[in-house]
């Protein structure tokens, strides 16, 4: 296994100690992620940039959750789904969502369900979807302007998934008690 270092504010590259400092007075704390991150300081900004684009977006807390969890669960993230679901209590998204979104079990709202799908199939389909994926979005009370908004958040998982794969970020102690288990989830 290749180590990637933790970093903090005293051992990270010049370009990401800022960025550190940012989210350690954002989140109390250096989550794990961006501690790892920062060994590629335009890693660091650029998660940091689309995270914070993605949350002005015009999708509602639950919508972003939605989001957020889809990919995650579907990128099976040993470390963004327990994350997530923390954010998501922090943010007050009910517990069915979380719970259904973790579990791959229906979601209690129809359009939450059509958020949902079609967001898995943007992943599957690497963006390649067809107009009538495209459409029942629409159909479901989406707008263009959300399809695109999509985009921006499955680029924002895509870069925390697939580094917390190669790193094998270890989950930060408050997220441990929502710690997920792939295997145990499709069963």
């Amino acid at each position: 296994m290749i180590d990637f270092p933790l970093h903090d504010e005293t051992t990270a590259p010049e370009g990401s100690k800022a960025l550190l400092a940012k989210s350690k007075k954002q989140n109390g704390m250096i989550p794990g992620l961006h501690a790892t991150m920062a060994e590629a300081p335009g890693l660091l900004e650029g998660y940091q940039v689309v995270g914070q684009l993605f949350l002005d977006s015009s999708f509602d807390k639950d919508e972003l959750t939605v989001v957020w969890q889809s990919v995650n669960v579907e990128h099976a993230c040993h470390y963004c789904v327990p994350a997530h679901t923390a954010i998501a209590k922090g943010m007050k998204v009910d517990d069915s969502i979380t719970d259904a979104l973790r579990n791959g079990t229906p979601l209690p709202d129809d359009r939450l369900e059509a958020l949902r799908a079609f967001t898995l199939a943007m992943v599957r389909e690497r963006g390649g979807v067809d107009d009538l994926a495209v459409q029942s979005f629409l159909d479901a009370g989406f707008t263009k302007r959300q399809v695109l908004e999509v985009v921006l958040g499955v680029s924002q998982k895509v870069m925390s998934n697939y580094t917390n794969h190669l790193a094998r970020t270890p989950i930060d102690a408050p997220f441990r008690k929502f710690e997920w288990d792939p295997v145990a989830a499709a069963v």
